[in-house]
């Protein structure tokens, strides 16, 4: 119990640390029943209203986004009772792209899924899944500026956006300034294609574009372009409700496995219930021992480990896409003492702790460690 409490004592020093000095805080929200990473999912569907978006021989971009995002939405109600879901519409109507990002934000959202439709040649198909980024080809700059055109039927002709900065600085500005949950997004986008491949979809890729709507959300955001409407086949499978059922389940199950990733979790782990963890020093392992910590800070500059405000806990860092990241613990082979861990640090203050696994010392994907450590 003294040791517990200490470590606990710990955790309130380093949020009132990390706090103090200005990091960027991995943080996620507590609900009533578990500590779960997400409490709030806004679901866009694109278009809508006098922005009928793309179009095929019949069918249009606003109809076939909006089914999908409703049937998206049932599934996570009913499988989650206790997660918000919010529609940035539920029927046919005209949203500024700019509100759009404004109720994501509002509402504290954890997770922000935009659907949309895509257009190009009638022999274009598949799906593709964007974060925000620069593009990298001329058709992915075509999509985005495709997608962000509808601000011209905003009411002021979308002259608000005049002063608005999409230059290549600007989203690397951005970028950084979201770096917290870039790695979020690409995961979420990862797993959604994923899921759209066993489906039988063509897979284009997780790609990154400089959108409007992704710039403005200030939490993992991603755009799903579900197929070309502009191609015949394409047009049939997104308009016939027994495959719009399936693109739906297939995001359904990219979140749930997204969501049991954060919360350091999979199908065959308790949520509950889990024994004192007790953490291994770091000679305790070898290179081939898969390790869990639990991420808690990401800072654009170099902190050191031994700074004495850190008051003797023990901190890890590494170092990706040009960030550092802070993890705390060492948990060999054993996931739910790490989920332990991050448990008591949400519950401290670091909202969206969350676990993340090591072999070699590198990162690596959290449903692999754990697969990993079951052997």
């Amino acid at each position: 119990m003294v040791e517990k409490g200490c470590r606990i004592l710990r955790i309130c020093f380093l949020f009132v640390f990390m706090t103090s000095i200005g990091i960027p805080l991995v943080v996620g929200q507590e609900d009533e029943l578990t500590l779960s990473t997400i409490k709030t999912v806004v679901i866009d569907a694109g278009h809508g209203g006098k922005d009928p978006g793309c179009h095929g021989a019949s069918a249009q971009e606003k109809h076939v986004c909006l089914s999908m995002a409703l049937l998206l939405g049932k599934q996570i109600e009913e499988a989650y009772p206790n997660i918000e879901v919010v529609y940035t519409r539920d029927k046919d109507v005209f949203v500024e792209l700019g509100e759009r990002a404004k109720i994501a934000n509002r509402n504290k959202a954890d997770l922000f899924i935009c659907i949309h439709a895509n257009a190009a040649s009638a022999a274009a198909y598949g799906t593709e899944t964007y974060v925000l980024g620069l593009h990298r080809t001329e058709s992915q700059q075509r999509v985005a500026a495709r997608e962000n055109s509808i601000i011209h039927l905003e009411e002021d002709g979308g002259e608000k956006y005049n002063s608005f900065d999409l230059s290549p600085d600007a989203i690397i500005a951005r970028q950084i300034q979201l770096s917290v949950f870039l790695d979020q997004s690409i995961n979420f986008a990862s797993k959604l294609q994923s899921e759209f491949r066993s489906i039988g979809r063509y897979d284009r890729g997780v790609k990154q574009a400089g959108f409007l709507v992704l710039y403005k959300t200030t939490m993992p955001s991603v755009l799903i372009e579900t197929g070309f409407l502009t191609n015949p086949k394409e047009e049939k499978f997104l308009s016939t409700p027994e495959t719009q059922k399936k693109m739906a389940n297939s995001m359904f199950m990219a979140f749930k496995k997204y969501k049991n990733e954060l919360d350091g979790v999979d199908d065959q782990i308790e949520s509950s219930n889990f024994d004192e963890p007790e953490q291994i020093t770091e000679k305790n392992y070898t290179a081939e021992d898969v390790v869990f910590r639990v991420q808690i800070a990401t800072s654009e500059t170099k902190i050191s480990l031994t700074d004495p405000r850190f008051n003797g806990t023990t901190i890890f860092e590494y170092k990706q896409n040009n960030l550092y990241k802070y993890t705390t613990g060492v948990f060999v082979n054993d996931i739910k003492s790490a989920s332990n861990l991050k448990k008591e640090l949400r519950a401290s203050g670091f909202e969206h702790a969350f676990v993340v696994g090591f072999l070699g010392g590198e990162r690596i994907n959290l449903q692999k460690a754990i697969n990993l450590a079951k052997k």
